[in-house]
């Protein structure tokens, strides 16, 4: 009876197994067939009864059954296939499925329970697909699962914990269903792990299909924002997008900061993907502007604070000005904010005194944007106009009138009560300065043509030109400037404003300058008279650096009120000379500006320029440098030079690597040099003035360097510079760039990063460059070499080992960087000169490498160890035999010289196995005159022996812990029969492959042998045993220091 129940369990489980099998085949078609193959199966599911199974419920059994079914799916390596994927949406959905009875519910939770935990199960399998089909059927249930199916407690750890093991899976895939998974519990406050989890993988993932997964499962919280926005800047676009989307769709406007929100805009409004920029549009469009700002601009500008974020908010306003999405209309305007005594608009006919209503920030950059907008539209259909002919002439005539009349509706009634409406801004106080600068900007676009019009206009800017800078009295009654101290009215965006007012009113020809300068010379007549305090000093400078700024040429200043000689010695040098120091640093902008308009600068201008340099503190001797290096790059620094009028030093002249830079911290220093010494001993310093706290984000290193970096840049245009310069240079950017300090000047490292990517892609000989500053450079960084014993710890000593070689691996980056091709460019096949490739590079390491005796320190092993490793990085190519069999013969006197330590002949076997599967002809030698060209070639100056044999010791053995052998060994070797000998004498043979044999070890024990059979003295023995040791590549005595 067993037998045949058994028999008849199984007949009836494979007739399951068919009709199951038969329901899944069906669902693979198509989406339409899942509703009612679901009956089907439920129904086939509510058909078993529990009679029908001897221990099991029929839950159970139908779970087995289906389990069975379902396992090609797992087991089955095959794609995503459309057929799969309705698969398993089909098995979701059933898992998931309800019924209306509460027997019902029972069975669809016991199944469920059964069926999660066989998805566990798999999902810990070995198989990958096993565990990619558990975790995508996982995170189908789970959110298709409904919030009233009640689950264990158990069963739902279980869950959770297999899926955040799998969110570390090495298949992405697998990681991408794990996230999904935990997405529903990551609200959880029980379960904070999970989120802890996803922000910890986040910034380590390297799929982005598994980091877009992540970025749309994190919930909105202080804790994840940051992470969110910062996937605004991920590699890739679909990212990004996704990044937008959470921002707009869980991330409120008001949970945001100033600073966040303004981030957002700046990276979405300007991203390189339409997508993206899409993406951004929708939430400020949608989001922002709509729902948290009902439609209102003004509102939303009040989000980003314009004073602060100006060009942000100038982005977004346009943005959502070319999209159509914000427009003035009839009842708003300007001339809102001006009326008449009785309270009414004023217009043109008005003669009573106006009533200014003061702006908001807001609202001032709001219709400075406005207006821009529609007078760049009039003119633009204006002057499609007048190309055009006939009905389109007409239609472009009439677009451009309206945005006209749209103007002179917003703009106030006359220009005198446009300058009321800034008069009141500036007079309000700080507090309204930006409002005043937008509405200064705003009367660029005013018509000034009619006289009285342009005297009212003349007569205001000539108000907003001797406006002092504005003070305020420190703790001890002493005056501080308000502003940079350098530009009118403290600001740079205020000066600009006045400077495009003042060239609106005064369009003529040479107006403008003469306006400025009649006001100079009138502010200049205290300073004359020595009268003048600081701030007059201050004031007449600021204008007159306003003036040389915005200025073509010396020669349009000539026939005004002063002459271009009279401001340089009448103003400008005797400001560079004053006690006070901001009076110094402004007057050393104006000289640099001034030598820029000069045709050839003069003498006293770049001696000034060169005193303030070398021995003014730093915030002018930060503005000397600048005003330096733009006259060098103008002029070149060969005129710089000139303008001395004397024979000035430079080492840069000689090729002698043993630079010494001009000590600028010493008074007493004769600064005879040149104006590229002076700059370059400004990157030599270590603690020479070091930038202060009003310059924190200047100093001088990082003013000349970026000098430098264009310099090398632009080193086609300088051809009388010395071409020793630019490996020093080169070298001395790479130090600075690995440094210490340069983590704490942002820009100069993001300055230096974005010149390297360029420079050694633009030339050749750029890459040249780059060979020959290698070897000095990475000796310099690497300590214990020219700095003898390095006192340091050996934390210190590792960091500084760390940087060098990270130092070495970035140059050879740069010497494999492929050339920009240009489309004219035919000449392909031409080879390199060999001091601009990778082979050069290396025999400038060898060499350096052989340099280094046998016996070495702990610094020099460590030194020698990293060249050999930079060498293997060398894609080394046979395009000269010569050159491959002189990196061979260097190699082995390598290896002659580190014959006792077994990582570095290790990396040097690989070399030389690399070089001579290049070697074409092996059987050839190298002559001496051919490696002294190629040395020639190199500019290296070494010796070589040519003659020493190219070959390459085995990697020695570790050295034995046993004693040395006893006198009474010698002597049973002493009695060894002769045969014994013969064989010992004899060289074992040579093994295959290999660079040499052990040949030499065998004949030192033959050759002791001997001598202990011969009885001869010990002074006589030891004699003949240091000969024979000396005769020998891998001595007992290298093996001693190898062991100490």
């Amino acid at each position: 009876m067993g037998e045949e129940s058994e028999t008849a369990s199984a007949s009836a489980d494979l007739h399951l197994l068919h009709k199951i099998a038969k329901i899944l085949n069906d669902t693979r078609t198509s989406y339409a067939t899942h509703n009612r193959k679901l009956k089907e199966l439920a129904a086939l599911r509510s058909k078993l009864s529990p009679s029908d199974s001897d221990d099991s419920s029929s839950v159970r059994r139908f779970s087995s059954v289906f389990f069975k079914t379902l396992t090609p799916l797992f087991v089955a390596a095959q794609r995503r296939t459309a057929a799969a994927e309705r698969i398993v949406r089909f098995v979701a959905e059933f898992a998931c499925l309800r019924s209306n009875s509460d027997d019902g519910d029972s069975e669809c939770d016991e199944f469920l329970d059964e069926f999660l935990r066989f998805l566990v199960a798999g999902s810990a399998a070995a198989n990958r697909n096993a565990r990619f089909r558990a975790c995508q059927i996982i995170s189908e249930i789970i959110l298709r699962l409904p919030d009233e199916v009640e689950v264990a407690d158990e069963l739902w750890d279980d869950v959770i914990d297999c899926m955040m093991v799998r969110v570390r899976d090495k298949v992405p895939v697998i990681r991408t269903f794990a996230v999904r998974s935990l997405s529903r519990f990551v609200n959880d406050p029980d379960n904070t792990d999970i989120l802890d989890l996803l922000l910890e993988v986040l910034p380590l993932e390297q799929n982005p299909e598994v980091r877009k997964t992540i970025v749309l499962s994190l919930p909105p919280s202080n804790a994840t924002t940051q992470a969110i926005i910062d996937c605004t800047l991920d590699i890739n676009e679909s990212v990004r997008k996704a990044a937008y989307s959470v921002l707009a769709n869980k991330v409120p406007l008001q949970s945001l900061s100033i600073k966040l929100r303004t981030t957002i805009l700046q990276r979405g409004l300007a991203d390189r993907a339409v997508n993206v920029s899409k993406e951004c549009l929708k939430l400020m469009k949608d989001q922002w502007l709509s729902n948290c700002c009902q439609g209102d601009p003004i509102e939303f500008l009040k989000y980003l604070d314009v004073e602060t974020y100006e060009s942000v908010a100038e982005s977004a306003l346009e943005v959502l000005l070319s999209e159509g999405l914000i427009m003035s209309t009839d009842d708003q305007s300007i001339q809102q904010y001006i009326s008449s005594a009785d309270g009414e608009a004023r217009d043109e006919s008005t003669c009573s005194t106006p009533s200014i209503q003061l702006m908001e920030p807001e609202i001032a950059l709001y219709w400075r944007i406005i207006c821009r907008k529609l007078h760049n539209s009039a003119q633009a259909k204006g002057s499609d106009a007048a190309t055009a002919m006939g009905a389109e002439a007409a239609v472009y005539a009439a677009e451009a009138s309206d945005a006209n009349d749209m103007l002179e509706r917003i703009f106030p009634a006359s220009v005198s009560d446009y300058v009321l409406l800034v008069k009141a801004h500036i007079e309000a106080g700080p507090n309204h300065h930006f409002a005043s600068r937008q509405l200064l900007l705003l009367g660029t676009m005013l018509d000034f043509s009619d006289a009285m019009l342009h005297k009212t206009a003349s007569s205001f800017v000539q108000e907003l030109l001797h406006r002092p800078f504005e003070q305020e009295l420190d703790e001890d009654g002493n005056s501080i400037v308000i502003g940079d101290g350098i530009n009118l009215g403290g600001d740079k965006d205020w000066a600009d404003a006045v400077s495009k007012l003042a060239k609106k009113v005064h369009s003529a020809p040479g107006e403008y300058e003469q306006l400025i300068l009649v006001v100079v010379e009138e502010l200049a007549r205290p300073c004359r008279e020595r009268t003048a305090d600081f701030l007059q000093w201050m004031h007449m400078l600021s204008l007159t650096s306003l003036l040389l700024e915005n200025g073509e040429s010396l020669h349009s200043l000539r026939e005004k009120a002063i002459e271009p000689e009279e401001i340089l010695h009448a103003l400008l040098l005797p400001g560079a000379k004053h006690t006070h120091l901001d009076v110094q640093r402004i007057a050393i902008k104006c000289l640099g500006l001034f030598g820029l308009l000069e045709r050839k600068p003069s003498e006293e201008l770049v001696r000034q320029l060169r005193i303030a340099f070398c021995r003014s503190p730093p915030p002018i001797s930060i503005m000397a440098s600048k005003a330096l290096v733009d006259l060098g790059m103008w002029h070149t620094p060969t005129e710089v030079d000139k303008a001395m009028g004397q024979d000035l030093l430079s080492q840069f002249e000689d090729e002698n690597l043993d630079f010494v830079p001009v000590d600028l911290s010493n008074a007493e220093e004769d600064l005879n040099f040149k104006i590229l010494d002076l700059l370059y001993a400004g990157l030599e310093s270590e603690d020479w003035r070091a930038y202060t706290e009003s310059t924190e984000d200047e100093s001088v290193k990082a003013t000349v360097g970026e000098g430098f970096a264009k310099l090398l840049l632009l080193g086609e245009k300088f051809p009388n510079l010395p071409t020793s310069l630019y490996p020093f240079v080169l070298g001395k950017l790479i130090s600075l760039y690995f440094s210490e300090e340069s983590k704490e000047q942002l820009r100069f490292k993001q300055c230096l990063s974005v010149f390297f990517e360029h420079y050694a892609s633009l030339s050749e000989k750029h890459k040249g460059y780059v060979s020959k500053a290698f070897v000095p450079l990475i000796r310099s960084m690497w300590p214990g070499i020219d700095d003898g014993n390095s006192k340091n710890s050996s934390y210190v000593v590792s960091n500084q080992r760390k940087r060098a070689v990270q130092a070495s691996r970035f140059m050879v980056q740069m010497m494999q960087t492929p050339l920009y091709k240009s489309p004219d460019s035919l000449e392909e096949s031409i080879q390199p000169p060999l001091d601009r490739t990778e082979e050069g590079l290396a025999i400038r390491i060898a060499i350096e490498m052989v340099s280094f005796k046998a016996k070495k320190t702990v610094a020099e092993k460590a030194y020698v160890l990293a060249l050999c490793k930079t060498i293997v990085l060398l894609n080394l190519k046979s395009s000269e035999k010569n050159v491959i069999k002189l990196m061979k013969n260097l190699l082995s006197r390598v290896a002659d010289s580190a014959c006792s330590e077994k990582d570095l002949l290790k990396e040097v076997k690989l070399v030389f196995e690399h070089l001579k599967s290049l070697d074409a002809t092996p059987s050839v030698e190298l002559s001496q005159d051919e490696a002294k060209s190629i040395f020639e070639s190199l500019g290296v100056n070494y010796d070589l022996d040519i003659t020493a044999p190219v070959t390459v010791p085995q990697t020695p053995a570790p050295c034995s812990t046993r004693p040395a052998p006893s006198r009474r060994r010698v002597r049973r070797i002493e009695e060894s029969s002769d045969e014994e000998d013969e064989e010992e004498t004899s060289p074992p043979p040579s093994a295959p492959n290999t660079l040499m044999t052990r040949s030499h070890r065998a004949s030192k024990t033959a050759a002791l042998a001997k001598i202990m059979a011969s009885k001869m003295k010990k002074s006589e023995t030891d004699e003949v045993i240091e000969e024979e040791e000396g005769s020998s590549d891998v001595t007992a005595k290298d093996s001693d220091e190898s062991d100490e």
